[in-house]
């Protein structure tokens, strides 16, 4: 399994809200990251008080899109699809110099997932979707990807990220039985298609971080080695001679390019794969630990906690708790846009 393949795996999308934007100029709407607002009762505004990654494709019109930490507001044509990583603060305007007013006063509005807002003039329209992940996943997120996705209209790959989200909103529109299930895996689809995307576009900012490592054709090789097999015993010299490289130059190498050493990143990702195991099956705790490379329950256990911060037992317990929430809230009638 090729590291990519692997990290699609391990993430998981347990939500997607679907809303259409109808703005005309001059309009501008902002979102904090750290926004605490219970602002309404629309599925809209209730999707945004959690961590979410924030999808778009501009359908018609044109706008710009500031990211907190990029310098320069980007100009968005229609077609053009964004994916906006979870704690990501981001303002939507008809132009740069445009006052932006918060996203969830303007869906307080609404009583539906259609916000309509602006000036009255030239019109843009924006398909959203909101992808609620799990805790692992959102820190997955944080650590390997970047915080903005773009995908140009042009880019060959648009057209399949088009299909699935127009797909995703005909299910929310009418829904039937298995509703949730397909939305869910329409989700999954959408956010895999967008990386995708963005990596087959030699963006600048797949030379850094992750998935420049991934990209190097040695220290590639060895992490390549690690997902194949995670429960080996893998050693910096065993993973140095997988790469082709000495034992010095590969640990220098690795640290450079992903700020950690090789066997904290397998540590890292072994316990990342546990958590899936723990949640997903009936697995006893030795058994998990055996799959990502422990011979005992004991010292899995004690890295377990020593990376997430709780044992295995207690992950578990609250991803029960956490699955009992989603099903309450998805069992809620919710307002979809047509």
């Amino acid at each position: 399994m090729d590291p990519i393949t692997d990290v699609f795996n391990t993430m998981r999308v347990t939500g997607v809200i679907h809303s259409r934007l109808e703005a005309t100029a001059p309009w501008g709407l902002m979102r904090e990251a750290a926004e605490k607002e219970e602002c309404a009762s629309t599925a809209v505004s209730k999707s945004v008080r959690f961590q979410v990654a924030h999808f778009g494709m501009l359908s018609r019109g044109n706008c710009w899109l500031s990211v907190e930490g990029n310098r320069d507001a980007l100009p968005l044509t229609g077609g053009d699809c964004f994916l906006l990583a979870p704690g990501s603060s981001y303002t939507l305007r008809d132009n740069p110099r445009t006052r932006a007013h918060n996203f969830c006063e303007v869906a307080h509005k609404s009583t539906s997932n259609l916000v309509q807002y602006g000036g009255g003039g030239v019109p843009t329209t924006i398909i959203s979707g909101w992808f609620r992940f799990d805790p692992m996943s959102i820190k997955l997120m944080a650590r390997l990807l970047p915080r903005l996705i773009l995908v140009k209209a042009d880019q060959a790959q648009t057209l399949a990220l088009h299909s699935t989200l127009h797909l995703l909103a005909a299910e929310m529109a009418e829904p039937a039985p298995g509703t949730d299930v397909v939305v869910n895996r329409l989700a999954d689809v959408l956010f895999i298609q967008c990386i995708r995307a963005y990596i087959v576009s030699g963006s600048e900012n797949c030379n850094e971080g992750w998935l420049r490592a991934i990209f190097d054709p040695k220290i590639g090789a060895a992490l390549k080695a690690m997902h194949e097999r995670v429960q080996h015993p893998w050693t910096v010299e065993s993973l140095a001679e997988a790469s082709g490289m000495s034992r010095s130059a590969f640990a220098l190498r690795f640290k450079e390019l992903l700020a950690e050493t090789p066997l904290e990143y397998l540590t890292n990702w072994r316990m990342y794969r546990a958590t899936g195991l723990l949640q997903d099956g009936d697995k006893k705790l030795f058994e998990v630990a055996k799959s990502v490379g422990y011979d005992s329950d004991a010292a899995f256990s004690k890295a377990f906690k020593r990376v997430l911060g709780v044992t295995p037992r207690e992950h578990k317990r609250r991803a029960v708790e956490a699955l009992q929430v989603e099903l309450a809230e998805s069992a809620m009638p919710s307002l979809v846009a047509r």
